[in-house]
């Protein structure tokens, strides 16, 4: 960063989510100009979305301590350490106070939704002047914003994978989109009306399905006729049951020992090798969903089959995306969940996001591309790497430090009903599950039979059938 024209200009901080907040931070503590831009109308406008979810990491891990120093300056009040916060209070405890620092508020634009990045007069074939030429981000409303350097923490919540199997729509699921929810519906609050009383499909192996499974089980207690059956690609559930007493993080691991508890008492009605193939409607007002050989008819389908990045706004820059990941080629064997779990993710910082197109950067989820081993503590080293190596200090930007635990499995994240945690545990930081299973809920467990063409049948629920019991 040597042109003095690119010197006048902002860092563009793309999204105001945690991560991006994190950066916005540590560029202000840089003394480094900078502007975020943020589409939804306040901060943390996706994390609100799963308000009513519990993470299975404490506090102290979720917050960016630059962050906290600016935070602390203007006499905030930290959250205690030990505490699992929801969405809804990391947003308001933290990341809105954040926001609304002098030092952060004033280059805050809300309502700003990014259309596209380019370098200005220059498309992704042009060479020469490349490095000293400003980013052009140009708004929805036409407007354009010239920057110094982007650093992209837009996330992916806006663009969740398909129900399909093969990576793209199933046959018919775009006509049955009125059927589907995407990952974590709020099950016991706001769209209760949408589940209780009804047949459940949750498609999915991680844990964002894990998270709506237990929720669903407990509804199933409460709602007579709420049945929950759980499809997975895989022959096994034991990756969703994760490390379970053996977990770093004791919240996340008591995740698998409830979930499974609810699949060995029949009251999940788990299907697996099942990859869909077709979504139909049929004559009852339902949906049937099959993957060629066998049938599952459902009233609403939960997809938590993940997100992946959005790399539509940046075709005009030269980025080197893995063709698999669609992370960077440095980050990809890094992040591989063939390979790695969130806790055995290398620390990565600059020269690993760095792209072809210099002065970009994707940080946070979406520098994952469609791997699900991400973590908040891993995107806030990635803010402060980048912010340092923009503010010329190469020797910090490269001392990148990272402690994860390497229990436990992250490609979502929840919690099971308590709120405090005193063991030692690494930093995992997504959706986790708001408290699920405080009388183990019974359920039906329907049929599976292997024919041509099985129709897996479901059951209705009765009083007998629904009773609690003590878990």
């Amino acid at each position: 960063m040597v042109n003095t024209h690119l010197d006048r200009l902002p860092v563009v901080v793309i999204g105001a989510g945690p991560v991006g907040l994190a950066a916005a931070a540590h560029l202000a503590e840089s003394g480094l100009d900078f502007t975020v831009l943020e589409t939804g109308d306040g901060p943390a406008a996706a994390v609100r979305l799963w308000g009513h979810v519990r993470l299975f990491s404490p506090w102290r891990f979720n917050i960016d301590p630059a962050a906290a120093r600016l935070l602390g300056e203007a006499g905030w009040v930290r959250p205690d350490d030990d505490k699992l916060p929801t969405g809804a209070e990391l947003a308001a405890d933290y990341l809105q106070p954040l926001a609304e620092l002098p030092a952060l508020k004033s280059q805050i634009r809300y309502g700003a939704r990014v259309a596209a990045v380019t370098r200005l007069g220059l498309d992704r074939l042009r060479t020469a002047g490349r490095d000293t030429t400003p980013f052009l981000v140009r708004l929805a409303t036409g407007e354009d914003i010239l920057a110094r350097a982007v650093i992209d923490a837009s996330g992916t919540w806006g663009t969740p994978n398909v129900l399909g199997a093969s990576g793209i729509p199933a046959h018919g699921e775009t006509e049955a989109a009125s059927y589907l929810e995407h990952a974590l519906p709020d099950v016991l609050g706001a769209d209760r009306d949408r589940f209780a009383g009804k047949r459940i499909l949750v498609v999915g192996a991680g844990h964002s399905a894990a998270n709506t499974l237990l929720a669903l089980a407990d509804l199933a207690e409460q709602a007579p006729g709420t049945v929950v059956t759980w499809a997975i690609r895989s022959d096994s559930p034991a990756r969703t049951y994760g490390g379970e007493s053996a977990d770093a993080l004791p919240a996340r691991g008591a995740l698998g020992t409830v979930l499974r508890a609810h699949v060995d008492a029949g009251r999940i009605n788990l299907i697996t090798r099942f990859s869909v193939a077709t979504v139909n409607q049929d004559a009852d007002g339902g949906v049937v969903v099959s993957d060629g050989s066998r049938e599952v008819v459902a009233d609403r389908i939960v997809a938590a089959t993940g997100f992946r990045p959005d790399h539509s706004l940046t075709t005009e820059l030269r980025l080197d995306l893995d063709p698999i990941m669609g992370s960077t080629r440095a980050l990809a064997p890094l992040i591989d969940p063939n390979e790695h779990s969130c806790g055995t993710v290398p620390p990565h910082g600059v020269d690993e996001l760095g792209h072809p197109e210099p002065g970009y950067y994707a940080i946070g989820v979406k520098s994952y591309g469609r791997a699900p081993t991400f973590l908040i503590a891993t995107g806030h080293e990635q803010a402060r790497s980048v912010v340092a190596a923009l503010a010329g200090d190469w020797d910090a930007a490269r001392d990148v430090q990272l402690d994860l635990p390497e229990t436990g499995v992250c490609n979502g994240n929840p919690v099971v009903g308590q709120e405090n945690i005193a063991e030692e545990g690494g930093g995992c930081g997504a959706p986790a599950a708001e408290p699920a299973g405080r009388g183990l809920a019974t359920g039906i467990a329907g049929g599976l039979i292997s024919s041509p063409l099985t129709l897996i049948t479901l059951p209705s629920a009765t009083d007998e059938q629904t009773g609690g019991c003590c878990g």
